[in-house]
């Protein structure tokens, strides 16, 4: 619910932002049949949060903490199934078992994690400047370390702090949820709790 709730403020953004054609931007959410969610939270995640340009018929969607791309699994899944850097562990392939992640899949994410994403610009832009700098090898447990709090508050950050490459720009984007990329070390996201 609280990812949903961060999505629907990324949103508002988005639209406040309107088209790059200059027109006005009109909700347009298209559904998703979420893995890795449990059965009770399927109806928070069974659509992406989206707009229509109705000048120019192009679509903008949104930055979501919910949803890692166009992968098919929620972000969290596939940010904690591959959480431990030194190879599956026994916890991690039954996480994988219990949310029926193919062995292909699970390939398939990390070389998402240890090629592709470290050549995008949010990875270039902040991941080296963590002190000591992120191992690529090590991803992307070594980013859930990296941000403060317990851990279900370090997951939400991080997912928050990856909504930029969910819509294939490596951009941060300032908002209530993203802070500036200045200070790297200094990763407080601010979430609902924290609003005034």
């Amino acid at each position: 619910m609280l990812l949903l709730r961060i999505d629907h403020e990324l949103a508002v953004q988005t639209r406040v932002d309107g088209c790059r054609c200059g027109g006005a931007l009109h909700r347009a959410d298209y559904p998703r049949k979420p893995r890795g969610c449990p059965v009770e939270g399927r109806p928070d995640h069974s659509s992406r949060l989206s707009f229509c340009c109705p000048v120019c018929r192009r679509r903008a969607t949104s930055m979501s903490a919910r949803f890692l791309g166009r992968r098919v699994y929620l972000g969290l899944a596939v940010a904690l199934v591959l959480a431990r850097p030194a190879g599956p562990t026994p916890a991690a392939a039954r996480l994988a078992m219990a949310l029926r992640v193919a062995r292909r899949t699970l390939a398939r994410w990390q070389v998402w994690w240890h090629e592709q994403f470290p050549q995008a610009a949010l990875c270039r832009a902040t991941c080296a400047r963590f002190m000591p700098p992120v191992p690529e090898a090590q991803l992307p447990g070594e980013l859930i370390e990296r941000f403060a709090g317990p851990a279900h508050e370090a997951l939400r950050r991080l997912l928050v702090w990856l909504s930029p490459v969910t819509v294939g720009r490596g951009l941060m984007l300032r908002s209530r949820y993203t802070r500036a990329v200045e200070h790297p070390q200094k990763m407080h996201v601010a979430g609902p709790s924290d609003a005034p």
